[in-house]
Formats: C-alpha cells, sequence, structure tokens
C-alpha cells in the first residue's frame, strides 16, 4: 500500500521518499510472493468499485513498466452459505458478469476441486504477484523521480503542526509536509502514541502450498463459504480461500483464524492443528492435489474488528490500514486513495475513517 501510494505521489510530481523497513522480497509482513487472489466479488458496492478501480490501475501499472502483474483465470465462490446470494446480486447491480455452474458444470471445468452445492463462476478474477507488483510500484516511483529506500526501519514520527511532521531514521530526520504510513503489522506500535487508532488484531497466518497431482489441471482462484450444513463445515475454520501458484503449488488457507501475535516476536512455526485441518481440507475437497505433499507459509493478518480498512488523515499523518486478510487486489486504487488524503483530508467513505465506531463483522 505505502509502494503504491508513493508511485501515485510521485507520478503527480511530487518530492516523495519512500523508506522501506526491510529488504526487497521478505516474508516479514503480510503480502509476498506469487500469488494474491484478484477479484471483484463483494456483498458491498463500495469495494466492488474500489476494486473495478484497480483492475484499471493494475493494468496502468503493467503497460508503463512491461511487467505482468495480473494473470485472468476466473474466480469461484462455492457453497451453501446465503452469502453467495449476495455475492450474485451485488455483481448484477454493478453489471459484473457472473453465472451460476452446477456442480457438474464446475466439476467438468476444474476437475481438482470437489464443489459443495452450487458455484458462482466471475470470469475476470484471477491472480496477483505480490513481489512482481510491488517491484514494478516502487520501479516506478523512481522513474517518476521519487526515491525508495530499504532496510530504513522509522524510528518515531513527530507532528510539528498540521502541515509539519518529522520521521526518523537511525541514520536520518526528514521534515515534510505530509506523511503516509502503511506500516502493517506495526502501526498500533508506531502510531499509537500520536492517533487514536482503532484496534488492530495481528494474527499469524499458515496457509501452504499443496503439490498438484497434474500440471493439466486448470484452476480458478476460489472461496468455499460453508453453512452450518455443509458436509465438513464442523471440521473446518469457516471460509477457505485458494489459488493456484505456478511453480509453488496450489494454495489454500483458511481465512483470519491465526493466533494473535506481536510482529518482532513471530516463530513463523505452522501451528499443527490447523496444519492437519489444512490437509483434511485438501483431502476431502481437492482431488487434484495431494493432501500429503505441501509446503507451509507464514503470513500475517492485521485486522480490524469489522475487517474494513483505515484510510483516513490525522493532521500531517495518513493512514493506511487493516487490510484485514483481503487488501491486496486493491492495492493501486488504495495508493491513489491514499495519495488524495494527504492533499485533501478526509476518508473517502464513512466505513473507513479513523472515527468509525468498528463492531464484529
Amino acid at each position: 500500500m505505502g509502494s503504491a501510494a508513493a508511485w501515485r505521489l510521485a507520478k503527480r510530481g511530487l518530492d516523495v521518499v519512500l523508506l522501506e523497513r526491510f529488504s526487497p522480497g521478505h516474508a516479514n509482513g503480510a503480502s509476498h510472493g506469487s500469488s494474491r487472489i484478484f477479484r471483484l466479488t463483494y456483498a458491498d458496492q463500495v469495494y466492488i468499485e474500489v476494486a473495478k478501480e484497480a483492475k484499471a490501475l493494475w493494468a496502468e501499472l503493467e503497460e508503463s513498466t512491461g511487467t505482468t502483474v495480473l494473470t485472468v483465470t476466473g474466480g469461484v465462490d462455492h457453497g451453501t452459505h446465503p452469502h453467495l446470494d449476495d455475492l450474485k446480486a451485488n455483481l448484477d447491480l454493478a453489471g459484473i458478469e457472473s453465472t451460476w455452474l452446477s456442480p457438474g458444470e464446475a466439476a467438468e471445468r476444474w476437475p481438482g476441486m470437489r464443489i459443495d452445492g452450487r458455484a458462482l463462476f466471475h470470469p475476470d478474477s484471477g491472480r496477483l504477484n505480490a513481489d512482481r507488483a510491488v517491484e514494478a510500484l516502487q520501479h516506478s516511483t523512481v522513474v517518476h523521480g521519487g526515491a525508495v529506500k530499504h532496510d530504513t526501519p522509522v524510528i518515531s514520527i513527530k507532528v510539528i503542526d498540521d502541515d509539519t511532521v518529522e520521521v526518523r531514521t537511525d541514520e536520518t530526520l526528514y521534515r515534510a509536509r505530509r506523511v503516509v504510513v502503511c506500516a502493517g503489522a506495526w502501526t498500533t506500535k508506531l502510531l499509537g502514541p500520536i492517533v487514536h487508532l482503532p484496534t488492530l488484531t495481528v494474527t499469524q497466518e499458515q496457509p501452504a502450498h499443496f503439490v498438484p497431482l497434474s500440471s493439466d489441471l486448470a484452476w480458478p482462484s476460489f472461496t468455499h463459504a460453508f453453512d452450518v450444513n455443509s458436509l465438513g463445515a464442523s471440521e473446518f475454520y469457516g471460509g477457505v480461500y485458494g489459488l493456484n501458484a505456478p511453480g509453488e503449488g496450489v494454495k489454500v488457507g483458511f481465512h483470519a483464524v491465526g493466533p494473535v501475535v506481536d510482529p518482532d516476536e513471530r516463530d513463523f512455526l505452522p501451528e499443527p492443528r490447523q496444519l492437519a485441518q489444512l490437509q483434511e481440507y485438501a483431502r476431502k475437497w481437492l482431488p487434484g492435489v495431494d493432501p500429503h505433499k505441501f509446503s507451509p507459509i507464514s503470513c500475517t493478518y492485521t485486522s480490524t474488528a469489522d475487517s474494513n480498512f483505515i484510510l483516513d488523515r490525522h493532521g500531517p499523518i495518513v493512514i493506511g490500514a487493516g487490510f484485514s486478510g483481503h487488501g491486496f487486489k486493491f492495492v493501486p486504487a488504495i495508493g491513489r486513495i491514499l495519495s488524495d488524503l494527504a492533499s485533501e483530508g478526509s476518508a473517502p467513505d464513512a466505513r473507513f475513517s479513523l472515527q468509525v465506531e468498528r463492531v464484529t463483522s
């Protein structure tokens, strides 16, 4: 998110310095590797519109950098949960193509998957390469005159007045009109003393890459929403997501179920019970993978109580946080929103405000 904000601000001709805590391609945060889901399927028109903008901006980034970031594979949401009806209704309202498929029709297209009840197919969905995307955003930032500094943790932020803020690293003191903070799991540690933030819960999540049984199988990006009456609903952690990550395997994960962690004290080790349930899910619902051959992944979620993002400004500090495990698809559009906040000042929608009362979704 910070790289996207730097990209948009540099394109506007502003003097931009992007400070990155870690080295390029690190695996310490939420978004790394070759696979993140891109989709327009939300039961909320605001998120659909932001996703539509992001799709256009991903294409702009690809064209300007000669990099392929988004691969369209089509997407499937399946399960007997009534939430799928809301998805379909909102896609129809937004004029986005989608269609219901029977389990047999879906199995014919994607024999590596077992469909639970029904499938909502949306052809515009796919996968994003997170490492490649961040690299392209930072490259374009430099092309447009910005500076990118890795291995440069921010030690402190000090507000001088509404148009002056000081940012201190180990070696340098920066003075600027605005600072855009997208610190992920470190947001509360960095901003807690100076900004009244909603509660941000940091969890360590552990999807895994499963080895496919055949390289010829086609895979959509997918989610599986269990109803209480679905086969296996009592055995698994609610929602499941997945997609193919070429060269790594079929990525499968549970959504927002990991243990709460301090980002500076993570052990990066899989939790045995959750890992066993991932294997059991793969055995029951993914006949196209070997449930015994897999590589665990470790990442963090930084979540708000209602899973809505924080996109707002406090004095000279612009804040992007709480992306709650579903934010990466929106990255370039969030960058545009954050760059607007740097000049215009208030949250683009009340749900993203620092002031809104957030309750568990």
